[in-house]
């Protein structure tokens, strides 16, 4: 039996001084479907032999027979019998990771973001180095993994056999992805050029790498397109992520909110998903609401989607939709005049809104994503949720394996996360110095930066530059990595 291989690549654009590529491979073991992330061009690979191959396994690229339109080797192929390497086993066999952070996070309170920004007016915004306090202890590299926190989405996706059940299964991941963002106000890492993350999570059937390309200039550029592709099903599916806005930066307690309209495109169907990720209002009654619909081809509404980003997601038929909005109105009318008379007093202030009643189901209506719970204990830990805890674990046996290049085995992160934050500070602007040093020895021998793991191409979907994963990553062969820590 041939497996399928779906694919989802992402650009990620943000405002700083870096642009950070990534690549996944992810195979739903049920099945043998694989999902795989290489930047750009579309994956045609066939396995001809769906079944673990012990001379490859996780180590190599060599793990399965097939032919790619890019530039990449092959995929990975996963058995239905996830592979430990050691680590100690929950009783139903599913690997164990940890639950907490190694030291509690250190108190921000006595700190000012205004108070340290006055004191940079004037300086080249790439020579400002803020206080290490306002970090979290992962890199922008393992930040961005976080996408995959919700990975069954993209598997349910592939498994469905109508096609507005697939949207909306992707219509749910893309919602899903931005979910990890609220109440996270640190500052992830700025990752060195060079700099690579891994993670392989072989009991949820996928694994990734990301590697750090650029470094001398400041962007702010809101594009980023991420692309899925479902080979079973022939389709690709492409899409941006909303806007993200950090409140309170100067004064005040800082809070995020997502908003913008965010088009899902199903290029072969002709099928379209568009989302409205709501902006909070004057009276915060809109705060983290998404409202959209599907529509056919033929630009037929087939049904609507609604609930908050922070929680949940629900599709409905668009006349049930309707039927309650419009009771929804007149019950809200007499609400509104008393609204608008209590945000007058304060209509000047940027305070995060209170919190609206959680989401209110519209009967008929079916239940497309709902968040993981963060643990208990959260706000002691960056406000992580389950999933970021785990993305800085070093296993034992693991460095052995990595890239010297890999976020988990940057000095400054690891002393943050065990709590040291003066050495984390110290080893920061160590490594930032060796990084300007050897970006003047480059530019003396007038030598070029070039990435290790990724080359550019065309999306071929949207006619936009994208980047390929080259292959070769997994043979375990880094010998040639820069010494970059």
């Amino acid at each position: 039996m041939n497996s399928c291989l779906d694919t989802i690549h992402i650009q990620y654009m943000r405002v700083t001084a870096w642009r950070p590529v990534f690549v996944f491979v992810c195979r739903e073991l049920g099945d043998t479907q694989e999902l795989f992330l290489p930047m750009t061009e579309r994956m045609r690979a066939s396995c001809k032999h769906p079944s673990y191959v012990p001379a490859a396994g996780l180590d190599s690229d060599e793990s399965c027979e097939g032919t790619s339109e890019a530039s990449f080797k092959d995929a990975i192929v996963f058995d239905g019998h996830p592979k430990n390497n050691g680590a100690p086993l929950q009783e139903n066999g599913i690997k164990r990771h940890r639950t907490t952070l190694p030291a509690p996070m250190f108190s921000r309170n006595d700190f000012s973001i205004w108070g340290i920004l006055k004191k940079c007016i004037g300086l080249e915004l790439s020579k400002i180095t803020m206080p290490i306090v306002f970090n979290e202890p992962l890199s922008f590299l393992q930040r961005i993994t976080e996408y995959m926190e919700h990975t069954y989405l993209i598997h349910k996706a592939g498994s469905l056999s109508d096609s507005l059940d697939r949207m909306q299964a992707v219509a749910a991941f893309a919602v899903s992805a931005v979910a990890s963002q609220w109440d996270r106000t640190g500052k992830p890492f700025n990752p060195l050029l060079g700099e690579t993350y891994e993670l392989t999570r072989e009991e949820q059937g996928y694994r990734l790498i990301s590697e750090q390309f650029w470094g001398k200039s400041v962007e702010a550029e809101p594009r980023g397109t991420i692309t899925l592709e479902l080979l079973r099903h022939k389709e690709a599916y492409t899409w941006t992520n909303p806007f993200c806005c950090v409140h309170n930066v100067i004064l005040g307690k800082l809070w995020i909110e997502q908003y913008g309209t965010v088009e899902i495109v199903n290029h072969s169907t002709g099928d379209k998903c568009v989302l409205n990720f709501k902006p909070c209002g004057m009276f915060g009654k809109e705060l983290h609401r998404v409202e959209g619909y599907i529509q056919d081809k033929s630009k037929k509404r087939r049904c609507v989607i609604y609930g908050k980003w922070t929680e949940c997601l629900w599709s409905v038929d668009p006349q049930a939709f309707e039927a309650y909005k419009k009771a929804e109105r007149k019950g809200d009318t007499k609400k509104q005049k008393q609204e608008e008379v209590a945000g007058a007093e304060n209509e000047d202030a940027d305070e995060m809104p209170d919190v609206q009643e959680t989401v209110a189901v519209i009967p008929g209506s079916t239940l497309l994503w709902r968040i993981s719970s963060r643990p208990a204990h959260s706000a002691e830990m960056y406000n992580f949720t389950s999933f970021a805890v785990t993305l800085n674990e070093l296993e034992p046996g693991m460095e052995a394996a990595l890239p010297p290049t890999d976020c988990r085995l940057r000095p400054d992160i690891r002393a943050m996360e065990t709590g040291d934050m003066d050495q984390a500070s110290k080893e920061k602007e160590r490594l930032e110095e060796k990084q300007r040093e050897a970006r003047k020895e480059r530019a003396k021998d007038e030598q070029e930066w070039s990435t290790r793991w990724f080359q550019l191409g065309t999306n071929p979907h949207v006619g936009t530059q994208d980047w390929i994963y080259t292959g070769g990553y997994f043979d375990r062969n880094y010998t040639d990595c820069p010494n970059i820590y």
